[in-house]
C-alpha cells in the first residue's frame, strides 16, 4: 500500500482545503479496499450529503474525515442535529478517518469505524455560533474518538505501519453482532461495557473489576438503579456473541 499522497491531483486547485480534499480522496479511492468484503471502493458523485465512498459489491458506504498532524481524541463534524438524525436512520455510513503529515503529504494513520459503533453518546454538541457569525445560532458537533471501544477502531495504517488486509477484514467481522441490536439505548449499554473492559486493560478480568465502573456509569445513566445487574447482563450478551469467554465463576476473558 502506498502511503504518500499524489500531489499532482492538487495542481488545478488554489485553496489549501481543496488541495487536501483532492489528494486525500484520491488516495483513498486508489489505495483502500472495502473492510467488509475486500473489494475496491468507488467514489460517489460530488456533494453527496451522506457519504463519500461506496462498495459496489456489498453496498457498504463510507464518509471520509481527514485531519493533519495528530488524530487526537475528537474529530470536528457538521451540524449536531443532522448527525443525531443520521444515527437514528438507516442510511448512516461507516466512517474513514485519515491523519496525514502535511510536510511530506504522508498518511500516518488511517482507520475505519463501523457505523454500529455510532451512538448519540459519542457525539458532542458544540456551542452555538455567536450572533455576529454568518450562521448565528448554528450548532456543530464533534465525534469523540476516545468514547469508542478499541475494537471499533480498525486500522489500515497505524503510526505509519501498514496492517495486513487479512487483519483488517477479520477485525471488521468481530463486532458485526452489534448491528443486530436496533435500539440505540441497548446498543449504548453494550458499548459502555466494552469500554469498561478496555479500561481494565487485561485480556482476562474479574466481575469485580467491571463493577468498579458502577459510579461512573451511574452518573451517565442516572435513571438506572441497577447498574451491576445491567453490567452482568451485557457481559452475558458479549459472551453469547463470542466477544468474551467465561473462564470461571466471576471471571471472563476476551475471545477476540
Amino acid at each position: 500500500m502506498q502511503i504518500i499522497f499524489d500531489v499532482k491531483l492538487a495542481e488545478k486547485y488554489n485553496s489549501s482545503s481543496q488541495k487536501i480534499k483532492a489528494m486525500s480522496e484520491g488516495w483513498v479511492g486508489n489505495e483502500i479496499f472495502c473492510p467488509a468484503c475486500g473489494c475496491p471502493i468507488n467514489h460517489f458523485e460530488n456533494n453527496r450529503p451522506v457519504a463519500d465512498f461506496y462498495c459496489d459489491d456489498c453496498k457498504e458506504e463510507y464518509e471520509l474525515k481527514s485531519k493533519k498532524d495528530s488524530m487526537g481524541n475528537k474529530i470536528v463534524d457538521g451540524a449536531y442535529r443532522t448527525m443525531i438524525e443520521r444515527l437514528q436512520s438507516n442510511n448512516n455510513p461507516n466512517f474513514f478517518f485519515l491523519n496525514y503529515d502535511l510536510k511530506n503529504f504522508e498518511v500516518r494513520n488511517f482507520l475505519v469505524i463501523p457505523k454500529h459503533f455510532f451512538v448519540p453518546d459519542i457525539i458532542e454538541k458544540r456551542k452555538p455560533l455567536s450572533e455576529m457569525a454568518r450562521r448565528a445560532g448554528w450548532v456543530g458537533c464533534n465525534i469523540s474518538l476516545s468514547s469508542i471501544p478499541q475494537t471499533g477502531k480498525i486500522f489500515y495504517i497505524k503510526n505509519g505501519k501498514v496492517e495486513t488486509k487479512k487483519e483488517v477484514l477479520e477485525n471488521w467481522q468481530k463486532t458485526l453482532f452489534l448491528r443486530e441490536e436496533k435500539e440505540l439505548a441497548s446498543k449504548g449499554w453494550i458499548l459502555d461495557t466494552m469500554s469498561c473492559i478496555d479500561k481494565i486493560g487485561k485480556r482476562e478480568f474479574s466481575l469485580d473489576e467491571v463493577y468498579a465502573f458502577e459510579k461512573e456509569l451511574k452518573e451517565k445513566h442516572p435513571e438506572n438503579n441497577f447498574i451491576k445487574d445491567k453490567l452482568r447482563q451485557q457481559l452475558q450478551v458479549l459472551r453469547d456473541k463470542g466477544y468474551l469467554e467465561f473462564v470461571s465463576r466471576g471471571r471472563y476473558k476476551l475471545a477476540i
